[in-house]
């Protein structure tokens, strides 16, 4: 354990893994600063003077990459300059061969903690289980029908609370400086098989479409995304087309001596607690 901490500070404290690593940590004894724009710790990627208050006594942070590249390295500067002594940055896996297009506030906070001059960790993550009843899926699966681009590439969602567990640990454990974990499920399955297995579970029909590229990009316009946000979306999926994500690691029993959570336990819980009713 870290005999310095004094206290965590996490970003995006009400997010997928945010609030579920807020939840560990505080179940281990540590003491954490929940930091967000309307959260206990008041955090605000666009108000640099938040950044000050939330990072004061905090010797160690979990950073959730702003929109904003440039952001990150000076909120960087600023928290070392506090007494920050360890950062753990949460990125997607194969950021480093996914176009540049899908993520350049990823890049940016990897390369902001690399460069701090203390202690880092990177979490490279497979896209979250959480997806499907928390955020981009979601809404989709309730209409009866999710549609995307990703042909018949597997992909090894990892649960958000696996992404929680190891960030707690990396936290609060030493031998982790400098290293690049990629994190995902245990198993890899289509997306195809991924909304049979929800559909099954939740009890009503869900239908999976596949689209081309183009056809993704015209959808995501008039649901309204921005050409930003389509060109990203884009981005990401060719590369899961290309396989860069689809191989299942071992780094999450590496970490935690366990295995991950797998997609059909995940969906069972899901289902259970109403997410596609």
């Amino acid at each position: 354990m870290l005999n310095e901490t004094k206290e965590i500070l996490v970003i995006g404290a009400s997010g997928k893994t945010g609030r579920r690593l807020v939840r560990r940590l505080r179940g281990a004894g540590e003491r954490v600063r929940a930091a967000s724009r309307s959260g206990e710790v008041r955090f605000d990627w666009t108000q640099p003077t938040t950044w000050l208050r939330a990072v004061a006594g905090a010797s160690a942070v979990y950073l959730i990459a702003p929109a904003d590249p440039a952001a990150a390295n000076d909120f960087v500067s600023q928290a070392v300059q506090s007494g920050v002594g360890r950062f753990v940055a949460l990125s997607g896996r194969g950021i480093d061969k996914i176009d540049q297009d899908f993520s350049p506030s990823m890049v940016g906070a990897e390369q902001a903690v690399r460069d701090s001059g203390v202690e880092w960790t990177i979490i490279r993550a497979n896209n979250f289980n959480q997806n499907f009843d928390e955020d981009l899926w979601h809404q989709p699966l309730i209409d009866g029908r999710l549609a995307l681009p990703m042909g018949a590439t597997p992909e090894p969602f990892v649960d958000a609370q696996d992404i929680a567990d190891v960030a707690a640990a990396l936290l609060t454990e030493n031998g982790h400086h400098g290293q690049v974990y990629d994190l995902s499920g245990p198993h890899a399955l289509t997306f195809a098989e991924a909304v049979t297995t929800i559909a099954k579970a939740a009890g009503r029909s869900v239908q999976y479409v596949e689209l081309t590229p183009e056809q993704y990009r015209t959808e995501l316009l008039a649901e309204g995304y921005s050409a930003d946000d389509a060109t990203a979306l884009n981005a990401m999926f060719a590369g899961m087309r290309a396989g860069y994500l689809a191989q299942p690691t071992d780094a999450v029993r590496r970490i935690l001596g366990r295995d991950p959570i797998d997609f059909d336990t995940y969906v069972a819980r899901a289902a259970t607690a109403g997410a596609w009713q």
